[in-house]
């Protein structure tokens, strides 16, 4: 125990990069660890949800190559393409009723579409949530500066130093952790809203001509 506790001090009293954010980190408060939480599952579905689309949207086909393959019934090998899953999926299904595909088409249809909303939603909360615990943390950080001018009054400058310094970091950790979340949540709406038409698109085509 002596041993880790004499790394934590050996780390903070660092002057490097590593040092100054655990000192920065620790002048945060409690509320730096429900942000931290946050931050980190917030950027891991963010990451997660880039490489879903990015898989979706690389090197797929385009309508005309879907047309001539439901044309021609040419075998597919599967890809991660969005249309080549769709064409994929019904090569493996299919069926001489013209009737039984189309509903094919709809199983497939309900399949994707939750996919491509997955987390969205939730990366926008975890974004709108991240400025209000860094508005807890300001709180928090007056009270403890309130405390300190009730029991010394205002001469202890470096007293009242730690409370408005905690809450003036919670204030910035909170808008550095929203900001970005936000941005990234409309980008990958905006993405995930051209997967839905592209499934769509793709999903009537099938079904006029199946």
């Amino acid at each position: 125990m002596d041993v880790i506790l004499d790394w934590w001090f050996a780390l903070i009293s660092q002057s490097d990069g590593v040092g100054a954010f655990i000192r920065y980190f620790k002048g945060g408060g409690f509320v730096m660890y429900p942000l931290l939480g946050v931050s980190t599952l917030m950027w891991a579905l963010v990451v997660e949800r880039m490489i879903t689309f990015h898989r979706l949207e690389f090197r797929d086909i385009g309508m005309d190559e879907l047309l001539r393959w439901q044309r021609e019934r040419e075998p597919l090998a599967w890809h991660q393409g969005l249309r080549r899953q769709i064409c994929f999926f019904l090569q493996q299904n299919r069926s001489r009723s013209r009737c039984l595909n189309r509903r094919l088409l709809d199983q497939c249809y309900l399949e994707f579409y939750p996919h491509i909303d997955r987390h969205i939603t939730v990366i926008a909360v975890l974004a709108t949530v991240s400025p209000l615990l860094g508005l807890l943390g300001t709180v928090t950080g007056m009270i403890t500066t309130f405390d300190v001018i009730a029991l010394f009054g205002t001469g202890t400058s470096r007293a009242l130093a730690g409370g408005i310094s905690e809450a003036l970091i919670t204030t910035q950790s909170g808008l550095l952790v929203s900001i970005p979340g936000i941005f990234a949540s409309a980008v990958l709406a905006l993405r995930a809203r051209r997967l839905r038409e592209r499934l769509q698109e793709s999903i009537i085509t099938l079904k006029r001509i199946a």
